[in-house]
């Protein structure tokens, strides 16, 4: 069984609408509320199967209002818009921030296919503008 980094900090920044999050092995995510929103591990969003997935629209302005420590194994994110079901495990969190970039553009691609616009500046070409890595991950010791 792979063992998952576990985190060292985790912070949330309200007024920015982001998620920062330190991990024991260096790596450093800041990822925004959003993200996390449409990526929500509940059964909710995700369904049971890939086909039972229900696309989120409209979230470019959610926020995080609290986060609760769940055991020393993940979080329940608690998101303005109502939302809070589905459990942010370590592991789940660590694959989120390392896969920002093909996820978030997979996200806008079935947004798109949806017919669906956003309607406010993409969260990660901002980090990007004000000089922000998304992610930093530690460096590879082979």
């Amino acid at each position: 069984m792979k063992t998952h980094p576990r985190p060292t900090e985790i912070r949330l920044h309200q007024q920015s609408r982001l998620f920062e999050i330190h991990y024991a092995d260096g790596a450093h995510f800041l990822l925004p509320c959003e993200y996390l929103r449409v990526y929500s591990p509940s059964a909710e969003v995700r369904g049971h199967a890939p086909e039972e997935a229900v696309l989120q629209v409209g979230k470019e302005r959610v926020n995080i209002q609290r986060l609760e420590p769940v055991g020393n194994y993940a979080l329940k994110i608690y998101f303005d818009d109502g939302h809070h079901s589905g459990l942010f495990d370590w592991a789940y969190l660590y694959r989120l921030g390392r896969a920002w970039q093909p996820l978030w553009q997979d996200y806008l691609k079935r947004l798109e296919e949806a017919g669906h616009a956003r309607t406010a500046p993409d969260p990660f070409c901002q980090l990007q503008a004000q000089g922000k890595q998304p992610a930093q991950l530690p460096e590879r010791r082979d």
